[in-house]
């Protein structure tokens, strides 16, 4: 009896610890598929000690090897390492250290010899390869995790050898959606104010300082360009008819508006979203902020206070604004909740803080602090308001912009011998370097979302 007792025992011991050891494995496996199935962002962008990354671009592929081919093949893979460098998060390497040549050897996942590559310190890698008949280019682009040996972005672009670079820059958006989560700066512009004979007008570039063009002819002073959220329309001050007016254009189907109210009519800012914009009119006395129409009628007054409030700036939902105000006394800034009318003041560090920009993801606002004749650019977060210095013992640093992605921001300097130019920086202000070269002075530029 007690045998059989001790055996019946026995076999029920072992069946529950087979149970517990499935269950244990299916919750393991239950656990890895959720993780496997996890998107992973490679590179965290807004943090504040990110390191570059590094990233191989191999010689192009000519897959007919003809000189055209090749010369082309060179230019494609010039302009990507320029973008990709450009982003402040990927660093390019020098082909000198390269131990392989996929264009030799192969450009697809399993033709590489990824040791050569994580031998050398490279974490991602780029291939390409070109096909061009007849003018007529064919790309065929990929991007590879070394580490992981995977393939993470496959394209393949087909078009004139005049699109080469606006190909190149798609891929390059594909990347930074890969690694990052967004598309990246690769299909913007920048609207920004340049001298032209002793007169201010508006010209815009692509993301990179290159395709410079000149977009405004008043002869006059033009100041203040804002970006619609399609790209489609611009919105800039202009004296052109004796007084600063703000100018509503769609320069592709050349139609428009004037605000022209009496007084002074600055500050213009687009609505996300929406063709609507906000801006600083002082028909009623000193400038208050109000919201209007695309063709520059009054939707709503937004402020009402003792002192001017000025360079408004919504916030990506579109549901608040930043601004600056004197009606503490000193210029500093605060957020207003549109619908409810809520004030909070942002600023109290200086007694003189200017220009509110609020970054894509909603968590900071990038200002211009003065104290002490020295003009620079801080951020803060706007849920602790702790302010973070980004320019400092290089000139006076002001009008900061965001990128569309939020990991750069462009502004105005005077390091370069007293001369306002266009810089751009990354977001925790590293990385800071002219955008373009010009004759002139060149300032306030704002970033095409």
């Amino acid at each position: 009896m007690n045998k059989r007792y001790r055996i019946h025992e026995m076999v029920n011991k072992t069946m529950v610890y087979r149970c517990f050891l499935v269950c244990i494995c299916f919750f393991l496996l239950q656990w890895g598929t959720t993780v496997c199935a996890q998107e992973y962002d490679y590179i965290n962008i807004s943090n504040p000690f990110l390191k570059k990354t590094p990233i191989a671009v191999t010689e192009f592929k000519a897959f007919n090897g003809h000189e055209v081919e090749v010369k082309d093949g060179e230019k494609a893979r010039r302009i990507l390492t320029q973008a990709l460098d450009f982003t402040g998060y990927l660093k390019t390497m020098n082909p000198v250290a390269f131990l392989s040549n996929p264009a030799e050897s192969g450009i697809q996942l399993g033709q590489i010899n990824f040791r050569d590559w994580t031998g050398i310190g490279t974490e991602l890698l780029v291939t390409g390869g070109i096909i061009e008949a007849n003018g007529q280019v064919k790309l065929k682009l990929r991007l590879f995790d070394t580490f992981n040996t995977k393939l993470l972005v496959g394209k393949v672009y087909s078009g004139s050898r005049s699109q080469i670079r606006k190909m190149i820059h798609l891929f390059c958006s594909e990347i930074s959606h890969s690694l990052t989560g967004k598309w990246g700066v690769f299909n913007s512009k920048i609207a920004f104010v340049s001298t032209v004979n002793g007169k201010k007008e508006i010209f815009t570039c692509d993301f990179d300082g290159q395709n410079v063009k000149q977009m405004t002819f008043h002869k006059s002073i033009c100041l203040s360009p804002s970006w619609s959220f399609d790209g489609k329309w611009l919105a800039y001050v202009s004296y052109a008819k004796g007084k600063p007016d703000i100018f509503i254009k769609n320069f592709n189907e050349n139609k428009g508006a004037i605000v022209n109210y009496k007084g002074m009519n600055i500050s213009p800012d687009w609505m996300p979203g929406q063709l609507k914009l906000s801006a600083a009119l002082s028909f009623s006395g000193d400038q208050e902020i109000y919201l209007l129409t695309l063709t520059g009628e009054i939707i709503k007054r937004i402020t009402k206070s003792w002192g001017i409030d000025v360079s408004p700036k919504f916030s990506p939902d579109g549901q608040k604004i930043v601004f600056t105000s004197k009606r503490a006394g000193t210029p500093q800034i605060y957020i207003k909740d549109i619908e409810s009318g809520e004030v909070r003041r942002l600023t109290f560090k200086g007694l003189n803080n200017t220009s509110p920009a609020w970054s894509p993801d909603g968590k900071k606002i990038a200002y211009v602090n003065i104290k002490d004749n020295h003009i620079n650019i801080f951020i803060l977060n706007v849920d602790t308001g702790m302010p973070v210095q980004l320019t400092m013992n290089t000139g006076d640093n002001e009008d900061p912009a965001w990128s569309p992605d939020g990991s750069m921001i462009t502004f105005t300097s005077t390091r370069e011998n007293g001369v306002p130019r266009i810089f751009v920086m990354t977001a925790s202000g590293s990385d800071q370097r002219r955008l373009l070269s010009l004759s002139g002075k060149q300032t306030q530029p704002d970033w095409s979302m």
